[in-house]
């Protein structure tokens, strides 16, 4: 059988991409090297006994500003999502104080006013800005980047009613800074730049990186959509799509390691290390762009492999462990008697010095003496994760070097580095000591080999804005079909508009390839 399209690896945005085009009616096959479907959007039960385990994402917000989910009709086929509302929060050590982000704007600068009214007040200007900026800044990721549309989507939303407030040539010093130096431009009280720098940080970057002062203003456009949890774990997404994948007729072949794709005859080959093998019109690699240019283009223009091999990886990005524990945090920060803070993440940093620490021991190579931590118990909201009686806590700690220069070894400290995570929940909740039951440990070097993610980074590259746009990752690469090359494709987190469980390049590749051959991408 000669298939209309192959698409290497099953991450949701390989699946995404599958989705569209088996829906239009093409005969379609996915590739996947691992067991199960998913990559960083998989759910496992087979780690904790009793538990569902999410072993990459657990949040998903960008996904629900795209099209995807109704498009594709993945409701019809399992996928349940329940909102987290507050989205977040940041309990105050030592006093009986919390910030929270609802989605609802002014809900959320009456929390930040009970610490700061003068903070509340910039913070409903910020958010209204930048929300307004984002809105123009992400009808750009829903098509192939260039020039041109980024720069009429930022003037056209720069130029607007909010332009008193800011003028659009400081908006684009803000988007230049980073995001540290934007926090104390704005800001004034250290409780609440210590909680947005922390939810900043998500992306990636550190405080002290220029460009990436929009890290900051990117959590207004949460205020829109808000934040969700896929009921049965973060995998129910995936999950939903491989059933809407066969509904079409489309085939799933797992265990797939491929060893070789070449072009012969008209038709791309793509042998599995099992022997099997797969002909196809066309091919999609959804992988890493190095993976992709030492496993499937392995004689790229030298000027192209010379741009990759210079794109910023980043050694590592974090490590999470995910805990089952006898009790859910009893927060002394969270004085509400429903304890908010298990609604969303959780965010654990003392001040701003913890993280700046954390960063200059990642660029030391050893991991962080002192690591901020963004706990999620998504159990609260969904009991079906973990056993009667019982709870799941991740803790989520960054900037952990997957190289460390040190001496050590990740095998030899990954049980020493997980303690330090749930030693810092037990500060904030003391009635965690003696809670915890079992754990899986993520280090970066069981990212990197499970998830198929070099250096461990979860963003593929850094979301810096050198690489970002038609810049990632590469201006010949940035627009999904390889150059030079006939009927390859290369799509996901390593492509435009990056990281995250969002889809907008998967939705982008395969709106691509269905207009290469007539038909409509619903």
């Amino acid at each position: 059988m000669i298939y209309d399209v192959g698409i290497l690896g099953a991450g949701h945005n390989g699946l995404i991409c599958a989705a569209y085009l088996a829906q239009a009616g093409l005969r379609v096959a996915v590739m996947e090297r691992r067991h199960l479907i998913g990559g960083a959007v998989c759910t496992q039960e087979d780690l904790i006994a009793g538990c569902k385990i999410d072993v990459g994402s657990s949040v998903h917000i960008m996904i629900h500003l795209t099209p995807v989910l109704h498009e594709l009709s993945l409701y019809r086929y399992g996928l349940e999502y329940i909102e987290m509302d507050p989205w977040a929060c940041y309990p105050i050590l030592g006093e009986k104080k919390c910030i929270y982000f609802w989605r609802d704007l002014e809900k959320t600068c009456d929390s930040i006013a009970s610490i700061s009214p003068k903070d509340a007040r910039i913070y409903k200007k910020f958010v209204t800005h930048y929300m307004n900026l984002n809105r123009g800044i992400f009808e750009t990721f829903l098509m192939p980047p260039t020039p041109a549309r980024l720069g009429l989507a930022v003037l056209r939303r720069s130029f607007s009613s909010t332009r008193k407030v800011w003028s659009s040539l400081d908006t684009l010093r803000q988007l230049m800074l980073p995001y540290r130096n934007l926090i104390e431009e704005l800001f004034h009280h250290p409780h609440i730049k210590t909680a947005l720098e922390w939810l900043a940080a998500q992306t990636g970057p550190a405080p002290v990186v220029a460009g990436t002062g929009n890290l900051l203003g990117w959590n207004a456009i949460i205020h829109l959509c808000g934040a969700h949890r896929a009921k049965g774990g973060s995998g129910m997404l995936t999950q939903a799509l491989g059933k809407k994948i066969a509904a079409d007729g489309g085939d799933i072949l797992t265990n797939f390691v491929a060893v070789d794709a070449a072009w012969q005859e008209n038709n791309w080959i793509v042998k599995a290390e099992d022997k099997r093998e797969v002909r196809c019109r066309r091919l999609v690699c959804a992988m890493h762009v190095v993976s992709f240019l030492t496993q499937i283009w392995k004689d790229p223009p030298d000027a192209l492999r010379k741009k990759v091999s210079a794109l910023r990886i980043g050694n590592g990005f974090g490590m999470i462990v995910r805990n089952l524990v006898s009790q859910l945090p009893e927060y002394t920060g969270d004085p509400t008697l429903d304890f908010l803070c298990h609604r969303g993440l959780q965010l654990l940093c003392p001040n701003q010095n913890y993280l700046l620490s954390s960063y200059l021991d990642y660029l030391a190579g050893a991991p962080p003496q002192q690591p901020s931590v963004v706990a999620m118990t998504f159990s609260a909201l969904d009991p079906t994760l973990a056993p009667p009686n019982s709870h799941l806590l991740y803790t989520w700690g960054q900037w952990h070097p997957y190289r460390l220069t040190n001496g050590e070894s990740w095998s030899h400290i990954a049980e020493r580095e997980a303690d330090k995570l749930y030693d810092l929940v037990c500060k904030y909740a003391p009635n965690m000591r003696g809670a915890l039951q079992a754990r899986f440990i993520q280090t970066p070097e069981h990212l990197s080999e499970m998830l198929a993610l070099p250096n461990a980074n979860v963003m593929h590259l850094e979301m810096t804005l050198d690489q970002m746009f038609f810049y990632r990752p590469c201006l010949e690469l940035c627009a999904y079909k390889v150059p030079q090359v006939r009927n390859l494709y290369l799509t996901g987190a390593s492509t435009h508009p990056g990281g995250g469980v969002f889809g907008a390049s998967g939705h982008n590749t395969a709106k691509l390839i269905l207009k290469e051959v007539g038909k409509s991408v619903t």
